[in-house]
């Protein structure tokens, strides 16, 4: 498994993510599902704890055709899982762009993901998934969001509902994954800073 052929991958993400991306895969082999460790969003997001998970129902990768070098691929996915701020993410598009050229729509939704993911932890999100026609919220239990701010969203805007204690039900039609990512974030926004941290710009 750490032979010359396979030590590429290791000697690029470094040892303890490697050993994690593998382990990932094996949990995801027992439980008879294909692991998606490419995927940031999928296999690669799991293994950074407290991580917002977020689905814009789209692919949202790096493509072959864009970014050939697979160790690069992962060294990009690595960093971008782990950037902290939208200034992160943005230096890191730079280079990206740089490097490889505009970004496809599919490397597109990989940042909107990151950029999604960032804006949305101090606000204690768990979950967003976002669909062309339906987007949850779903927070941790006890979010820091002032309880009146999500009342007087709810009340403003009529395609967004409360559905239980821990979560926000938006019915709104989005082709766009792009489009849907504003939207989630505008929502976000609209909560007002979280009570106890101060959110991402």
């Amino acid at each position: 498994m750490l032979g010359e052929n396979q030590s590429g991958n290791m000697m690029e993400v470094g040892f303890q993510l490697y050993n994690e991306m593998l382990a990932e895969a094996v949990r995801s082999l027992k439980a008879g599902h294909e692991p998606d460790l490419l995927s940031p969003s999928g296999g690669f997001g799991g293994l950074f704890g407290g991580t917002t998970e977020v689905n814009l129902h789209t692919p949202a990768l790096l493509p072959d055709a864009y970014c050939g070098d697979v160790h690069a691929r992962l060294s990009l996915y690595k960093r971008l899982a782990t950037a902290a701020s939208n200034d992160a993410i943005d230096r890191l598009l730079e280079e990206v762009t740089d490097r490889f050229g505009k970004l496809p729509a599919q490397g597109q939704a990989l940042f909107d993901t990151h950029r999604l993911r960032v804006l949305a932890k101090p606000y204690g999100v768990a979950k967003i998934d976002a669909g062309p026609k339906l987007m949850n919220i779903v927070f941790r239990p006890n979010p820091p969001i002032d309880a009146q701010r999500i009342i007087t969203l709810v009340q403003k805007n009529r395609a967004v509902k409360l559905a239980g204690n821990d979560k926000l039900r938006i019915e709104r039609e989005f082709a766009n994954a792009q489009d849907r990512a504003q939207y989630v974030r505008d929502v976000l926004r609209a909560l007002g800073p979280p009570t106890s941290q101060t959110t991402a710009a």
